[in-house]
């Protein structure tokens, strides 16, 4: 088992009720990365499960949780032949800081009908730059869990040169050595920059409504995350998210609906 596994594991009490421990390491400067956050969520949504992986995941951060005990309760909603739906919310002091609906299903390993290219040509992985260690007392221990290798171009913002546009894209793989699976995957669609900040905007971006699907199990080595956003506007943002697996396979879709940072 993986310091992953272990962050993300979620026991059984009961018919429906998890215990899990949300773990610090998974911090951003305060809260907790939002993809950690449903990884933990989908360890006991799928255990709830009659099915395998979740396919699709809708979840509303209400209120941001901190590092330590909480419960992940699940209520079943349907059950059918190929998926199941249930809905899922995270509670800590018995209060809900995420309301999530979760559709799970078995995934085959099969060719696909149609499969569209990559939205973006990525350079090599040794033409791409990762972020300057951020210093130990900033709380951004997220960047020790996992490597991110940017395409320098929608990193310029470091530099106070952003490129103007809602971007970011990057190589992704776990620091610790692990294979990508479904809860890996959760985590990778959350963990870029805020595509705002190549707009020029900068400070935590919360995360309000954020929805993913698992479209295939992916293969081993680094994930492709390629970021983007459309509209920009009276302090919100969008940040659409597509993730290649290492054979160029398209794996993960995700989007979410963010506050602009206030600095």
């Amino acid at each position: 088992m993986t310091k992953f596994d272990e962050a993300t594991q979620a026991i059984r009490i009961d018919e429906g009720t998890y215990d899990v421990c949300l773990d610090s390491g998974y911090a951003i400067g305060g809260p907790l990365n939002g993809g950690y956050l449903m990884a933990v969520i989908l360890r006991a949504a799928v255990d709830a499960s009659p099915f395998e992986h979740p396919v699709s995941t809708t979840a509303q951060f209400l209120k941001a949780p901190v590092a330590g005990p909480a419960q992940v309760r699940i209520e079943p909603l349907k059950a059918g032949r190929t998926a199941a739906f249930a809905r899922a919310t995270l509670v800590q002091d018995d209060v809900a800081h995420i309301e999530g609906l979760i559709t799970t299903a078995t995934l085959n390993e099969v060719e696909p009908i149609y499969a569209e290219e990559p939205a973006y040509d990525m350079p090599g992985i040794e033409d791409c730059v990762k972020l300057p260690d951020p210093k130990p007392e900033s709380g951004m221990n997220l960047n020790a869990r996992m490597e991110l290798l940017f395409d320098p171009p929608t990193i310029g913002w470091l530099k106070g040169e952003p490129s103007g546009r809602p971007e970011s894209r990057a190589y992704f793989r776990m620091a610790e050595p692990q294979d990508p699976d479904p809860y890996v995957l959760a985590l990778a669609v959350d963990a870029l920059p805020p595509v705002v900040f190549s707009a020029g905007a900068r400070g935590w971006a919360p995360t309000v409504d954020l929805t993913w699907h698992l479209r295939a199990l992916p293969a081993p080595g680094w994930l492709t995350l390629l970021g983007s956003g459309r509209l920009v506007s009276d302090g919100w943002f969008d940040e659409e998210v597509e993730v290649r697996d290492s054979a160029g396979r398209l794996v993960a879709q995700a989007r979410q609906l963010a506050r602009v940072g206030r600095g």
